[in-house]
């Protein structure tokens, strides 16, 4: 199989078994936001990061392709037994169990905080900007959006703030106050 098809080449794509949109439509949009994170996300998990960490955002970018499948099939055409293609409750219950167990790492916030830090840390403020403007994208698009996406992706940019915290933290450094 070949990596290019041509059959974008007049700037639509195919969505999942509902014909061809435009590049520019607006859940195309909202998807390619959701790689973008992932990418991101890929380059964290490239730089220095604690296990647990790497292990976590591992996982992460296995919800985003699942993120992504949902967002491509508007028509709910993807098969009830591919379930790694769907985001579920527990998948927001998780991410905020790992943000409870890693906030209790750090002190509490008495200020706004200057994004930057480690490489990790810094890093993972920009996926967390990513991810924010990803989730604004999905919550924009006027087709229905199963809400469970929603909240995933608002619980994983507080995810993405508190992991970037930590990152700096177990690097030893301090946090600039804005």
């Amino acid at each position: 199989m070949k990596i290019y098809t041509r059959t974008g080449d007049a700037g639509d794509t195919s969505l999942f078994g509902t014909g061809r949109v435009s590049k520019a439509d607006p859940l195309v949009d909202a998807y390619g936001e959701v790689d973008e994170l992932n990418a991101w996300l890929g380059l964290v998990v490239s730089s220095p990061v604690d296990p647990d960490l790497h292990d976590a955002l591992r996982h992460i970018q296995r919800d985003l392709f699942a993120v992504g499948a949902q967002l491509a099939d508007p028509g709910d055409r993807l098969p009830g037994q591919k379930t790694k293609a769907f985001i579920t409750d527990a998948d927001v219950a998780r991410l905020e169990a790992l943000i409870d167990r890693l906030d209790g790492e750090l002190p509490p916030l008495t200020a706004f905080i200057l994004p930057g830090g480690s490489q990790a840390g810094a890093r993972l403020h920009v996926a967390r900007t990513c991810c924010r403007r990803a989730e604004r994208r999905v919550v924009a698009l006027k087709a229905p959006i199963d809400a469970v996406i929603v909240r995933y992706m608002n619980r994983l940019s507080d995810l993405l703030f508190v992991m970037a915290r930590v990152a700096n933290q177990r690097a030893g450094l301090t946090e600039t106050a804005w």
